[in-house]
């Protein structure tokens, strides 16, 4: 007998596909559901099939039956940075839709490995370290969704009961020829880049989350856009409706270049203290502020677009980044510490850089912060600039450099090296 015989029926692949109403006359886009689609595509990068996903919203809001939405996450990391809200965010938004949201931890998936975005085969986690892992993720997570109207599951529970049988019954119904148009194997591949085929099995088992879960909509990052649609065809092989993908941005990292990633050092972690978590929110570029805005802020768009109309106008766009640290601080700790670390940010910075400092500019940006250092004259070499760093004697808008690889993009930045060198730098 095959393995899929033996799944549960709340997880059967056997069911036909959902029939409902559709967008015809008799079920037309209300204004609810052109409010939710609304939501739906706020921020987001794409979201496919539109026309699908819109009669599926037509659907939920003629019978009352709320669509299943998933998002899954690998606990590879022990902590969750603003960079993983982006999409967590949006779960939220359409789970206080009424939508039933699905909070998927990969335990399974991380003994894999997810090669998504990746030039060489990424090293997959032991259980011990999944374990330790997991255990902080649905905590943290609970900050952003509600924990009494989310579904959280593990994809063990399907995945371990498959057996060596099942898995290759799995990869029969998805070709080679389909997997190396992924854009990563591709590069790999041509340029003879070992590809191991455990990476093959990473997307499958994802997308077999979806028939198990049977899920109407799955959320994640552009560099999952592969793995999403394969759970979508996967569901079609099974006799299910396929479900719609929605791909939210990478959320840049706080200098604008690279995304968010802890490896980069450019991150703002949801548990980090609350004057840290502010101070490195207004340490972001005035351009970058309204990408955070859009991704990251519970503000309406309309609220959003007549702040930046205000700071277009002449409005001090510190003002408007104070409110984006404000909420965001308050949303992780509490309305009470985000104000005293506005009050704590203000006092340090009354203090701690003179009225009159040098101002200079500088042009090559992306620049290296230890050759700015040794062009504006703080540092005598970049050697010297790199020891300096390593003694945490460098501070870029009253944060602490602690990365020497750091490249500033454009902007204008206070650096501070030591306790009485001080310039405001104008780079381009």
């Amino acid at each position: 007998m095959s393995p899929f015989a033996e799944i549960p029926p709340a997880l059967s692949a056997a069911s036909s596909p959902e029939s409902g109403p559709q967008v015809t006359a008799d079920h037309p886009v209300d204004d609810a559901v052109q409010a939710a689609l609304a939501v739906s595509l706020r921020g987001c990068e794409e979201l496919f099939p539109r026309q699908e996903w819109l009669s599926k919203l037509v659907r939920s809001q003629a019978t009352g039956v709320p669509l299943r939405i998933k998002l899954g996450l690998d606990p590879t990391a022990p902590d969750i940075h603003l960079g993983h809200t982006v999409v967590l965010n949006k779960l939220r938004q359409l789970q206080d839709l009424g939508h039933q949201v699905i909070f998927l931890i990969g335990d399974f998936t991380s003994m894999i490995g997810d090669p998504s975005g990746r030039n060489s085969t990424r090293p997959p986690l032991t259980k011990e370290q999944i374990a330790v892992n997991a255990q902080t993720y649905y905590r943290q997570a609970s900050l952003i969704l509600d924990p009494d109207r989310t579904e959280v599951r593990y994809n063990s529970e399907w995945c371990d009961p498959l057996g060596a049988r099942g898995m290759i019954q799995l990869a029969s119904r998805y070709t080679v020829a389909r997997m190396l148009e992924r854009d990563d194997f591709t590069k790999r591949y041509k340029a003879g880049v070992p590809i191991s085929v455990h990476e093959f099995l990473y997307p499958l088992m994802q997308g077999y989350d979806s028939v198990a879960l049977k899920s109407d909509l799955e959320l994640g990052g552009t560099d999952q856009k592969f793995n999403l649609l394969v759970g979508r065809q996967l569901q079609q092989e099974y006799g299910q409706e396929p479900q719609c993908v929605l791909t939210m941005p990478l959320l840049l990292g706080l200098y604008g270049l690279d995304k968010m990633s802890k490896s980069k050092n450019n991150y703002v972690g949801i548990t980090e203290p609350a004057n840290e978590m502010f101070a490195k929110l207004l340490s972001i570029s005035d351009d970058l502020m309204w990408t955070y805005f859009t991704l990251l802020s519970f503000r309406s768009e309309a609220e959003i677009a007549a702040l930046k109309a205000e700071v277009g106008a002449g409005r001090n766009p510190k003002e408007a980044k104070v409110m984006l640290a404000q909420e965001i601080t308050a949303r992780f700790h509490s309305p009470a510490a985000a104000e005293t670390a506005l009050q704590d940010f203000q006092n340090r910075a009354r203090g701690g850089v003179p009225d009159e400092i040098p101002e200079l500019s500088l042009a090559g940006a992306p620049m290296g912060i230890a050759a700015l250092l040794k062009s504006a004259g703080l540092a005598p070499s970049t050697s010297e600039a790199g020891r300096l760093i390593d003694g945490a004697g460098v501070r870029v808008d009253g944060s602490v450099v602690s990365d020497k690889a750091l490249k500033l993009p454009a902007g204008t930045y206070v650096v501070q090296v030591g306790k009485r060198k001080f310039a405001r730098i104008s780079l381009s």
